[in-house]
């Protein structure tokens, strides 16, 4: 009768531990991660985790395992803390004992394939205003899952929500936030409260802004975006996040099987950002202060 698998009273967090040249390991913003669970936490009505015992266990997990970390360029050491709740009661309410834990296991590339076809949800949604949208929590995912199997089913691998109310919004994809360039300017959807700040997201509008890329977020329409492309305005699009870093997306697909291609599926823009923030991830050149710190020893 745990309550969190009956009321889905439960978060979680996902981050990286690289190698760097020296072979130490290393995290990659830790302190957001924190920072973003304890956002959930309050969301989902749980106790706040010290930033200190976030912090801690997210060290002690990696200097751990780090043998484990894979050495590979792009490959890393995938960490997930989550806190549940255990309440063993039926009542519809809040629980009040919790558990935290720590998982950790290597990773590879996330999608092996170099980029994504993405069916685009025009019915179904996954978050409304005013509910948990901006809360990394299960169930955000599961109202996904039956949209996964129609993308399958049009040989999709992901899928491109649309906002709740008029389904002509881009909002994000399954898991991972959307970007898109366009005559050159680099595009995202500005966040509201029913998209998931990402840390990847932030960090590669930051490290564009580094490289001189123009940046825009604002509102992006799915039926403007799909002109753009044909006409070719809109050379690139790609999903971003922890698990996948950058993964070009090679197409759009529509319910009936009209597809809309990118004319540069892996394009120069989002190739080079990637570059960019896998060498800062990795610690290979440096990135702005307290992006890529070394895992802590144990004593």
């Amino acid at each position: 009768t745990c309550k969190a698998l009956h009321y889905a009273q439960e978060i979680f967090e996902g981050l990286k531990a690289y190698i760097n040249p020296k072979g130490e390991p290393v995290l990659f913003r830790p302190e957001m991660n924190a920072e973003r669970f304890n956002h959930s936490a309050r969301m989902m009505a749980m106790p706040e985790l010290p930033i200190e015992t976030f912090m801690e266990a997210t060290h002690a997990i990696s200097w751990m395992t780090r043998e484990f970390i894979p050495k590979e360029s792009g490959s890393s050491l995938y960490i997930r803390p989550f806190m549940f709740s255990i309440e063993e009661s039926l009542g519809i309410k809040p629980s009040e004992k919790f558990r935290f834990m720590i998982i950790a296991s290597p990773s590879a590339s996330y999608f092996s394939q170099g980029s994504l076809p993405v069916y685009i949800e025009r019915k179904a949604i996954r978050a409304c205003t005013g509910g948990v949208g901006t809360a990394k929590t299960g169930g955000n995912y599961a109202a996904g899952l039956a949209s996964s199997v129609r993308a399958q089913e049009h040989g999709c691998l992901q899928t491109l929500w649309l906002d709740a109310i008029e389904h002509k919004l881009i909002e994000e994809m399954s898991g991972m936030n959307f970007m898109c360039v366009i005559d050159g300017v680099l595009h995202t959807p500005k966040l509201t409260d029913t998209i998931l700040a990402g840390i990847t997201r932030d960090s590669i509008l930051t490290i564009a802004k580094e490289m001189n890329i123009e940046v825009q977020e604002s509102s992006l329409e799915i039926n403007q975006i799909l002109e753009y492309c044909k006409s070719e305005k809109c050379t690139e699009a790609f999903a971003c996040g922890t698990a996948v870093i950058i993964t070009p997306i090679s197409k759009f697909v529509e319910d009936g099987g009209s597809e809309t291609a990118l004319k540069f599926p892996q394009g120069n823009i989002c190739m080079e950002i990637r570059k960019k923030l896998l060498n800062v991830q990795e610690a290979r050149e440096p990135g702005p202060a307290g992006w890529s710190i070394p895992v802590k020893n144990l004593p």
